[in-house]
């Protein structure tokens, strides 16, 4: 069985991280969204609330699974049998940053491969920071966010 882990923090979700996993979820016979715990970033909402949300905007699509973790990705990635890490890029820098955490994680588990997936250029201008300082101000970020994830917000 090939299992693959969408790491992020989906802070919020966006309608980018959905065409990731709508795109990944064909290539694997089960996708985990990881909603990753960084403990050096102070989230907007909460991991619960972050759960709730991509549960509801992924609820009619059980080979994907939702779950929050903490710690090092690629242990996380051993703990439930992936061997694929899903890595969505944006631009050049997402490419350059991404290759290098890649290459990290190859050292410490050589078993995970990294998948890169492009993004389409619709939605390469977004990004779930991008979408919080919106928030912040309260501009309107329907057109960015999955309809079933507004009432989270």
């Amino acid at each position: 069985m090939k299992i693959a882990l969408f790491p992020g923090s989906f802070d919020p979700v966006t309608k980018a991280h959905v065409d990731i996993v709508k795109r990944s979820v064909g290539l694997f016979d089960k996708v985990y969204i990881g909603i990753g715990a960084n403990s050096s970033k102070q989230g907007l909402l909460s991991i619960e609330t972050r759960e709730q949300m991509l549960r509801a905007v992924f609820q009619h699509d059980d080979r994907i699974h939702i779950v929050a973790y903490e710690g090092l990705t690629v242990n996380f990635c051993k703990s439930i049998g992936a061997t694929y890490m899903i890595r969505g890029i944006r631009t050049v820098s997402d490419f350059e940053y991404e290759k290098a955490i890649a290459q990290m994680n190859h050292a410490l588990m050589p078993d995970i491969e990294s998948i890169f997936i492009v993004s389409k250029p619709g939605y390469s201008s977004i990004s779930s920071t991008i979408v919080r300082e919106i928030m912040r101000h309260n501009g309107d970020v329907a057109q960015f966010i999955p309809t079933e994830a507004l009432a989270y917000l």
